[in-house]
């Protein structure tokens, strides 16, 4: 990934936001040709930087279950599932970021939902091209995941692994 501290000392990717400071928007020069040194157009006061703006912290975001890979190029890796809507994919915008399968979707490849007021897990169809898979049954509407549930996508298979549910939820646990 390819870093820049702008003007005011916050630290973003070139890549993602191109020249454009994404927390107080001001303007990074590049300086040389192709891979050359980074500056700042401008220089600012000590007095004036300012610290990046992360949201207001209430904790962690807790997880829900998991998804491992028991096949693919990301064998034994695990992702984190969160609350509610998580999406599929291989950008980096993704809540699951799936690397290394290029026959998984860029974007929106499947979602996978916890519904924390039925405590329940569903695999929806992305909006991409490519199909995602429950136990080998192509998915076109959503499917309610159990435990140990494969869901392949792509090349990639994986083994649904849930930690919230009827037998634990983390508002019972006071978190």
């Amino acid at each position: 990934m390819s870093l820049t501290r702008c003007p005011n000392g916050h630290m973003f990717s070139t890549r993602k936001h191109g020249n454009i400071c994404p927390y107080c928007s001001s303007s990074v020069e590049f300086q040389g040709a192709k891979g050359g040194e980074k500056r700042p157009v401008q220089q600012m006061e000590e007095d004036e930087k300012t610290m990046p703006y992360m949201g207001e912290v209430k904790g962690i975001d807790p997880v829900t279950g998991w998804l491992v890979c028991i096949e693919g190029p990301q064998l034994g890796q695990d992702y984190r599932i969160m609350a509610e809507k998580n999406f599929i994919g291989r950008s980096e915008e993704m809540h699951i970021r799936i690397i290394g399968d290029n026959s998984v979707s860029r974007r929106n490849h499947a979602v996978i939902v916890y519904d924390p007021k039925k405590r329940n897990f569903y695999l929806l169809p992305g909006d991409a091209s490519g199909l995602a898979y429950h136990n080998n049954e192509a998915v076109y509407s959503p499917v309610e995941l159990t435990a140990y549930d494969v869901v392949q996508l792509g090349r990639s298979k994986f083994i649904f692994i849930p930690l919230c549910g009827t037998h634990f939820e983390w508002e019972d646990s006071g978190a």
